[in-house]
Parts: C-alpha cells; sequence; structure tokens
C-alpha cells in the first residue's frame, strides 16, 4: 500500500513541479543554516531576510549579495554557501537522483524524466549514464581549477587560507555563481585587485566558459573529440554563439570602455567582463565607472546568459540563436528556420519567442517596479533586475541598500531565472487539451 501511495504521488507531480519543489527546500534548508550564530563570523544570528537573500543567490548561482561573503560570514558560512552553489549549480535533481544511484536503488522511469528535465537533455535514453558523465566531469574540472588558482591565493594568503580560497572560488567560477572571499581586501571588491593578472584571469574564463557552455557540449566533445561536423546541432549553435557573444562584446569594451588602461589589463578586462556578464558575476573593473552604452550591452549578455543544460542561467544562448535565425528566415521569406542544413523546429522557434519576452517583461517591468520604490535611475535598476533573472550577480552597488520589498523582487527574480520561466509555468498551468480540434485561421499584419 506505502509503494503504491508513493507512486500516487509521483504521478501527480510532474518533473517541472518536482524540479521547484526540490530547489525551494534546498533555498529553505540553506536559509536555516545561514541564521545560526556560527554561520557568521562574529557570532551573531542572521536576520531572515539577510539569510534567505544569501540563500536564493547561491542555489540560483547568481552572486547578488547583501553581506559581503569573506568578512560577515564565517568558515563555516562560506562552506555552507559553497555547498549551495554546488548543489544548485548541478541542479538538485542530478544530485539527488545521483546519490541514489550509489546507495544501489534502481532509478525508475518517473526519475529519469525528472533528470530530463533537469538538465535539459533531448531524451531519457541514456540518461543515467550522462548524469554520471556530468558529475565525474564537473569534480575534474573543478579540482583542477583549483590545483591551478592554488598558486596565486597561497602566495597571497598562506597555504591553508589560499587552499581553501582556490577551491571556493573555482567551484564559484564554474558553476557561473560570482561569490567571492576577496572582500577581506577591500569588502565587495570581487577581483578588481587581479585586473592585470593574466594566469588567474584566464583560468577563471575557462571555468566560467566551460560550466556555462552545457553538458550536453561537454558529451559531444568527449565522445567525437574535434570532429565539429559529428556533434549535434545544438551543440553547433551553442559553440558558435557563445564565441560570438564572447568576442564582439569584447570588442566593444576594448575599444570604448577601457581605452585609458594598459594593453594587457586593457585586454583582459575587455575579454572579462565580456565572459563573466554571461551568468559569472566576478569583475575584474568597477561596474559603475562604465558608460551608458557598455552597461546596456551588459544587461543584453546577462539576459542571454549560458547554455542550455549548464550551470548558467539566462535566456540562453541556443534561445538568441534561435530568435537570430527565425529572423534571418524572416528577412529572406523561407518557410523553415535552418542552420546547419538542418531544419529548426516551429515549436523550438515558438518557446524561443515566449522565453525572450518572459524575461524582457520581467527585467523591464521589476526594474520600472524596483525605480519607483528606490527613486534610482532607472538604466541602474534595469541593470539589477537583468542580473537577477539573468542569474548573473553583477551589480552597480545598490543591492545592499534596497528595501525589503526590492530585495523580495530579486528573490523571484533570480529564482525564476535558475529554474526557468518555462519550467514555473508548466509547473503551474495544467497541461493544454490535447485533441486534435483547432480554431479557424484569419491573418493578421504584423511589421
Amino acid at each position: 500500500m506505502r509503494k503504491r501511495n508513493r507512486n500516487k504521488k509521483h504521478k501527480n507531480m510532474s518533473s517541472f513541479q518536482v524540479i521547484i519543489f526540490s530547489f525551494f527546500c534546498l533555498i529553505l534548508l540553506g536559509t536555516l543554516l545561514l541564521m545560526m550564530p556560527f554561520s557568521s563570523h562574529d557570532g551573531r544570528i542572521t536576520s531572515f531576510p539577510d539569510a534567505m537573500f544569501t540563500a536564493v543567490s547561491a542555489t540560483c548561482v547568481t552572486g547578488l549579495i547583501v553581506k559581503d561573503t569573506a568578512t560577515y560570514w564565517s568558515v563555516f558560512g562560506q562552506a555552507v554557501i559553497i555547498l549551495l552553489i554546488q548543489i544548485g549549480g548541478m541542479g538538485v535533481i542530478t544530485i539527488g537522483l545521483a546519490i541514489i544511484r550509489a546507495s544501489g536503488k534502481k532509478i525508475g522511469l518517473w526519475q529519469r524524466s525528472t533528470m530530463q528535465e533537469s538538465i535539459s537533455a533531448p531524451q531519457v535514453g541514456g540518461i543515467v549514464r550522462l548524469t554520471g558523465f556530468i558529475l565525474k566531469m564537473s569534480a575534474i574540472i573543478e579540482l583542477t581549477g583549483a590545483v591551478l588558482l592554488a598558486p596565486v591565493f597561497c602566495k597571497d594568503f598562506g597555504i591553508g587560507k589560499g587552499l581553501w580560497y582556490a577551491l571556493f572560488h573555482s567551484i564559484s567560477a564554474f558553476c557561473n555563481a560570482g561569490f567571492d572571499l576577496l572582500g577581506v581586501r577591500e569588502k565587495f571588491s570581487s577581483l578588481t585587485t587581479y585586473s592585470s593578472n593574466i594566469y588567474l584571469n584566464l583560468i577563471i574564463m575557462l571555468l566560467i566558459v566551460t560550466g556555462g557552455i552545457g553538458f550536453l557540449v561537454w558529451n559531444d566533445i568527449g565522445t567525437y573529440k574535434m570532429r565539429f561536423k559529428k556533434y549535434s546541432l545544438q551543440s553547433k549553435v551553442v559553440i558558435s554563439a557563445s564565441a560570438i557573444l564572447i568576442l564582439l562584446p569584447a570588442l566593444f569594451f576594448f575599444f570604448f570602455e577601457y581605452s585609458g588602461l594598459g594593453w594587457v589589463e586593457r585586454t583582459l578586462s575587455s575579454f572579462f567582463q565580456s565572459v563573466t556578464a554571461r551568468t559569472a558575476g566576478f569583475n575584474t573593473q568597477d561596474l559603475s565607472q562604465m558608460g551608458e552604452s557598455g552597461t546596456v550591452i551588459m544587461i543584453v549578455l546577462m539576459l542571454i546568459g549560458g547554455s542550455p543544460g549548464s550551470t548558467a542561467g539566462g535566456m540562453k544562448t541556443a534561445t538568441f540563436a534561435v530568435l537570430f535565425l527565425s529572423a534571418v528566415a524572416v528577412f529572406k521569406r523561407t518557410n523553415d528556420v535552418q542552420c546547419f542544413k538542418r531544419r529548426i523546429a516551429e515549436e523550438t522557434v515558438r518557446s524561443a519567442g515566449a522565453i525572450f519576452f518572459m524575461y524582457l517583461v520581467l527585467c523591464v517591468g521589476c526594474g520600472m517596479i524596483i525605480h519607483q520604490i528606490e527613486s534610482i535611475p532607472l538604466l541602474t535598476c534595469l541593470f539589477e533586475t537583468g542580473s537577477a533573472v539573468g542569474t548573473a550577480g553583477l551589480t552597480l552597488g545598490i543591492t545592499g541598500r534596497l528595501s525589503i520589498i526590492s530585495k523580495v523582487i530579486l528573490m523571484i527574480l533570480m529564482f525564476l531565472g535558475r529554474v526557468g520561466g518555462l519550467t514555473f509555468i508548466y509547473a503551474a498551468l495544467p497541461s493544454a487539451d490535447s485533441s486534435n480540434s483547432r480554431l479557424p485561421l484569419e491573418k493578421i499584419s504584423v511589421g
């Protein structure tokens, strides 16, 4: 009887609802742990709003903070934060089902379906093997990153603290979280003190790109190595879009934002800001000094975010690419959206349009609300909401001084940005009628 009841509960909850519920439970647990006196540096009890904001930001791998991570939180508090980042970045369902598998229990079709939705896999078949590959590769990449970062941090902070800093920043960069421990030098300073360090900049950028490019791309690279033609269409689109979205903004920043810096720091800062804007959350230059054009570009990059099935958030590079290709198809007056000699399904094009509309409304609408509440310049508010819904974690320095209402808005945006707007809607709304009847067709003029 108990088994039947469990199965009924599973059938009553969709995969989308399970994903949302899992993230919510993780956030609640993280909030309670961060409220404990031993989580703060000076032993004080952290208020519920501040603890919850930090837990949401960490679980949703965003990086927006109201308390400086290095100076406010104890080592235990920092460990809670990095654990939330790790689980949130890899996906609660992925970690949970990996534990089930390690315990020797069988993973049924319902669990496989949930896992598929969690990592945006195209099919249920081979999902357990893919999950094992993801967890193994993530551990290897994060440990390699920590080893490579260790010489820099051990030199500056000593062996014990240096090793902890190396591991923390490796996980934070790979999971595109943007949390850092460098506030010991200057609060909320991020990586600005390392803006000219070529070695550290390159490692952090590689970790960000590796985590944000998507698990399915890894799988193709692992299977086919450098034979690009054999990659799936998604991998080809993601790699091409990611390369363009890194190069073009970097050129803009190089020529128009950082022209006053030396050549090395100018080049590093340009590429770093281009890479980190798509959901990573670190910065090597003071973003408040950026011009309005650069700020707008950063907002666009934050909204686009990383790639499907990755540790990153945002509306995703594939969504942006599909929208661009759809526009090209309209300009060429072709019936199908095409790419790499393949036709993209109409359902995918419609979903891309819906996702774009949703992110745009959330960013602009919530930005205007915060602008009215706080009397802060609208562009600054749009930067904050774009950072939240894109789970980027970059800020122009207003997060800590926002009112409770504005912080709640940002928490909701971070949550929606991580679990995915469509996931939330599919979980909340019932499935559409599957009957074959269709309404009469009538054309309207657009454009």
